[in-house]
C-alpha cells in the first residue's frame, strides 16, 4: 500500500506546486514590460526592444507621438478655469473639516479611527481602479463634454505617460478634488448643524468619509509620483517604497500595452487579487456581451496616431 500512496502524494505535491507557480507568477514579464511600455526612466528612449522598423523612425509613446500631441492641444481654457475653481474649494473645504475633526477628536476614539483611515484608503484605491478602467475602456473623446474634458487625459496619458510630469498642481489634480467636493461640503454641513451628542455618535464614520475624500482627492498626485523617476522628495520614495503609496515598478504593469490590469492608482494594494481573480476582464465580457462595445476601442485609435 505504501509503495502505491507514494507515487500519489509526488503527482499531487507537484501539481500544487505547479498550480502556485501559475497562480504567483507576474502578471506582466519583464520582456512584456520592455516590449510594450515606454522606458519611463531614461529619457533618451522610446523603447527597449524595438519591434519593427517602425518603431525605429516614428515613436510608439511620448511628447512626440502625433496622436499625443492632437490630445495635449485639445486641453481648454474652459477646462483649466473648471480645475482652479475645484481645488480652490477642495482646499478650502478639507482645511474646515480638518479643524472639526480636530475639535471633535476624543483619544479613545483613536483606535477605530485607524480602522476607519486604512477602510479609506482601501475605498480609495478600489474607487480609483473603478473610475480608472471605465474611463480606459470605455467611452470616447468625442463624447460632448464628458470626452473632451474628462475622457481626454487618460488618452493622452497611454500614448504619453510622462505627460502627468509635466502638469502642475492644478491639472493633475482638478478632476480628483472636483470628486471630492460633495463629500466634503456634507461633511461641512453636519459638522455646522448636528448636536454634540450626534456628532459623536457618527464621529468614526465622519472620519472615513473625511479620509476617504483626501485619498481620493491626493490619487492623481500620487500617480503622478508614480510616474516621477528624477527629483523627487525623500520621503515620497520612502512611501513608494514601502507599498504605503503607488511604487513606480509595480504602476509600469498598467503601462503595457494595451493597458488591460492594474488600475488601481492609490496604493495598488488590490491590482493583484483583482487581477488573479478576472475582475475587469469579467466586467468587460458582461459589458461587451451586453452592449457589442469593444474595450479600449478608442484608446487603440489614438495609440494608432503615429505620424
Amino acid at each position: 500500500m505504501e509503495d502505491i500512496k507514494v507515487p500519489n502524494l509526488g503527482q499531487a505535491a507537484s501539481a500544487a506546486c505547479s498550480m502556485a507557480t501559475n497562480f504567483l507568477a507576474p502578471v506582466k514579464t519583464e520582456r512584456q514590460i520592455y516590449e510594450n511600455s515606454m522606458l519611463e526612466d531614461d529619457p533618451n528612449a522610446n523603447s527597449v526592444v524595438p519591434t519593427s522598423q517602425e518603431d525605429r523612425t516614428v515613436p510608439r509613446w511620448g511628447p512626440n507621438h502625433k496622436g499625443a500631441q492632437e490630445l495635449a492641444n485639445l486641453y481648454s481654457t474652459g477646462k483649466r478655469t473648471q480645475e482652479c475653481i475645484c481645488v480652490g474649494i477642495c482646499i478650502t473645504l478639507i482645511a474646515v473639516n480638518s479643524v472639526f475633526v480636530l475639535i471633535k477628536l476624543r483619544l479613545e476614539n483613536l483606535s477605530s479611527i485607524a480602522i476607519a483611515a486604512l477602510c479609506g484608503i482601501i475605498t480609495a484605491d478600489f474607487g480609483s481602479g473603478l473610475v480608472h478602467w471605465a474611463a480606459d475602456t470605455w467611452g470616447s473623446v468625442e463624447l460632448p463634454i464628458l470626452g473632451k474634458n474628462f475622457l481626454r487625459p487618460f488618452r493622452e496619458h497611454h500614448i504619453d505617460p510622462t505627460s502627468i510630469t509635466r502638469h502642475d498642481f492644478i491639472e493633475t489634480n482638478g478632476d480628483n478634488f472636483m470628486v471630492a467636493i460633495p463629500v466634503l461640503s456634507k461633511l461641512t454641513w453636519d459638522f455646522l448643524t448636528l448636536s454634540e451628542m450626534e456628532m459623536q455618535q457618527r464621529f468614526v464614520w465622519t472620519c472615513y468619509w473625511f479620509l476617504l475624500a483626501i485619498f481620493v482627492a491626493m490619487t492623481n498626485q500620487i500617480h503622478k509620483w508614480s510616474h516621477t523617476y528624477f527629483g523627487l522628495p525623500g520621503w515620497v520614495i520612502w512611501l513608494q517604497e514601502l507599498r504605503i503609496i503607488l511604487p513606480r515598478k509595480h504602476h509600469r504593469v498598467h503601462h503595457v500595452a494595451p493597458h488591460e490590469t492594474y488600475f488601481c492608482i492609490t496604493t495598488g494594494w488590490l491590482n493583484w487579487p483583482l487581477e488573479k481573480l478576472q475582475f475587469w476582464y469579467i466586467l468587460e465580457m458582461i459589458i461587451e456581451w451586453s452592449t457589442g462595445c469593444k474595450p479600449r476601442a478608442d484608446d487603440l485609435k489614438w495609440a494608432q496616431k503615429r505620424s
